[in-house]
């Protein structure tokens, strides 16, 4: 085909493929960090190593440092995407019989949540997160310096739960955690702009985890069949959704979007605000 040529930049290789990209993904163990680990990988990035304790600023600090030292140029993706919901099974409204009618019933169900949920729930999906950021903004700014044409970037793996106006089910603590995740996104976008380093976020709807399914197979991998048949798209998120988001702000195709959220949630919000 006339002007279809390895290197026409009008390529879908081009603009969503991630070759020789060095990339690191918090939360990667299951769930939507293990699709987009493996997106990235299939695509041509090489995924960091990242351990899964993120509880301390020492041990994010030791972290990022060892791997400075390992990748001198600096890398092109951070993915924060670690979330926790504590209160799931305490406040949740699908685990008591609660009439909204009656104050003193909301009062009791809701108070079955703790200040200790609250601060672990927090301590994950936003405190964690940002800690883990501020220590990758030298190398995500040298991964821009060493990548001629490209700006590194740092997407962060909210909800949709953050700005819905419904009751969240009663998981309040996950969806203030995620509303004060997307607040950060742009915090940070704005803050890291001089230093040519891209900050966006992937809202996702209702997609296989084992916190939405309960339970993850032997390859880590979570199913929730039946689920989204209500919704516009009239199923959950798939993996290839995932990816397409995921290599849309990542690859050279994205490197215009800075500060942007992306709500991939198969028309969630259409339906429910």
């Amino acid at each position: 085909m006339s002007g279809v040529t390895p290197s026409n930049p009008l390529l879908a290789t081009h603009l969503f493929s991630v070759p020789s990209f060095k990339a690191a993904v918090t939360g990667r163990a299951t769930g939507i960090g293990l699709m987009i680990t493996q997106d990235l990988a299939t695509n041509g990035a090489t995924i960091i190593p990242i351990t899964p304790d993120l509880s301390s600023t020492s041990s994010i600090k030791e972290l990022a440092a060892q791997i400075a030292e390992k990748e001198p140029q600096g890398i092109h993706l951070l993915v924060n995407n670690a979330g926790v919901a504590k209160e799931k099974e305490p406040t949740s409204f699908s685990t008591g019989n609660v009439d909204f009618n009656n104050a003193e019933s909301i009062t009791t169900h809701l108070g079955k949540g703790t200040p200790e949920s609250w601060a672990e729930t927090f301590q994950t999906n936003v405190t964690a997160q940002y800690f883990t950021f501020v220590e990758f903004i030298s190398m995500l700014a040298a991964g821009t310096k060493n990548t001629p044409g490209y700006s590194a970037s740092i997407v962060n793996i909210a909800s949709i739960s953050g700005i819905m106006k419904g009751s969240s089910s009663g998981q309040f603590t996950y969806a203030a955690s995620k509303a004060a995740f997307l607040q950060l996104t742009q915090n940070l976008a704005t803050t890291l702009k001089g230093v040519e380093v891209r900050v966006n976020c992937i809202a996702p709807g209702v997609f296989p985890s084992e916190m939405t399914a309960g339970e993850s197979d032997e390859a880590n991998k979570s199913s929730l069949e039946g689920k989204g048949k209500g919704l516009p798209a009239g199923r959950s998120g798939s993996e290839e959704d995932m990816a397409a988001a995921i290599l849309y702000l990542a690859g050279k195709g994205g490197v215009f979007l800075n500060g942007q959220v992306l709500y991939s949630d198969r028309g969630n919000l259409l339906t429910t605000p």
